[in-house]
């Protein structure tokens, strides 16, 4: 059975003005309900690039990026956001809110022209704050949170809007390891039990490799390889885009990288 094609990105080339090289050359991603991809690179290989261009933040310079079959940039924010959950990578929320009110900004787009808050969307901001583990803050001010908190309480928020593709950039910053494995689990149960596409930007290679179906990996702005963990993630590929010795080792099947310290290559 076909799959519903989300996001697809063709041949995108981005480049920033004043800038000495392309951001993204000719890099290709196609991401269906019921997937879950991951995207990583080192720091300044166009990840983050390629989710504003693939969203129609920004105009590429080269190539298509869709949304359900629609130019990226032809949507309204107002239509995207029923279409598809962002939790950015940075965010500054200047605003003295509640938890509850945070999460449920998240229902904005299904609201009418009036803005009247129906139960349907308090039970879908009581769903997301219990997925996120985070319905014992729901009553806290956002001030008062730590940053790991925080995290859960901006994911929840992208959940409550209910769309067909969760985007999330870095999302297990200030996440402490048990919040980290929730986060995948929760992103691989909602992918899994409920078709929803995710695409995960992310450092942690090791969790990508365990819960994603497919990996993009970029370097400077270029795709090195494109494809299942266990065929994208080799030692020599690996040790060539993130330029650190590596050693490579299998758990459940899956692809994990070990960092090698530099004596131990060069004794």
């Amino acid at each position: 059975m076909d799959r519903e094609l989300i996001l697809a990105v063709a041949g995108l080339g981005c480049r920033y003005a004043d800038a000495a090289r392309d951001a993204l050359c000719d890099v290709s991603l196609e991401v269906r309900a019921g997937e879950f991809h991951a995207v990583l690179g080192p720091n300044g290989s166009g990840k983050t690039t390629l989710v504003r261009a693939g969203l129609g933040l920004i105009r590429p310079s080269a190539g298509r990026a869709e949304v359900l079959g629609r130019p990226a940039t032809g949507w309204s924010r107002r239509e995207l956001a029923r279409v598809v959950g962002v939790v950015p990578q940075r965010e500054d929320n200047l605003f003295p809110q509640r938890v509850r009110e945070t999460v449920l900004l998240g229902r904005y787009p299904h609201l009418s022209l009036f803005g009247d808050v129906r139960a349907t969307d308090r039970a879908a901001v009581e769903r997301a704050l219990v997925a996120c583990d985070a319905a014992d803050l729901a009553d806290r001010w956002l001030w008062t949170l730590s940053g790991g908190e925080y995290q859960r309480v901006r994911l929840a928020r992208a959940l409550a809007q209910e769309p067909k593709l969760l985007v999330l950039d870095e999302p297990t910053t200030s996440l402490d390891v048990r919040h980290e494995m929730q986060l995948f689990e929760l992103t691989r149960a909602l992918v899994d039990a409920q078709g929803l596409a995710a695409l995960v930007i992310t450092h942690h290679v090791n969790l990508a490799a365990r819960f994603a179906d497919q990996v993009l990996l970029l370097s400077e702005g270029r795709a090195v390889a494109r494809g299942a963990p266990g065929d994208v993630l080799t030692a020599e590929t690996v040790q060539n885009v993130f330029a650190w010795p590596m050693a490579i080792t299998s758990f459940d099947g899956r692809p994990q990288m070990i960092p090698l310290r530099t004596k131990e290559t060069n004794p």
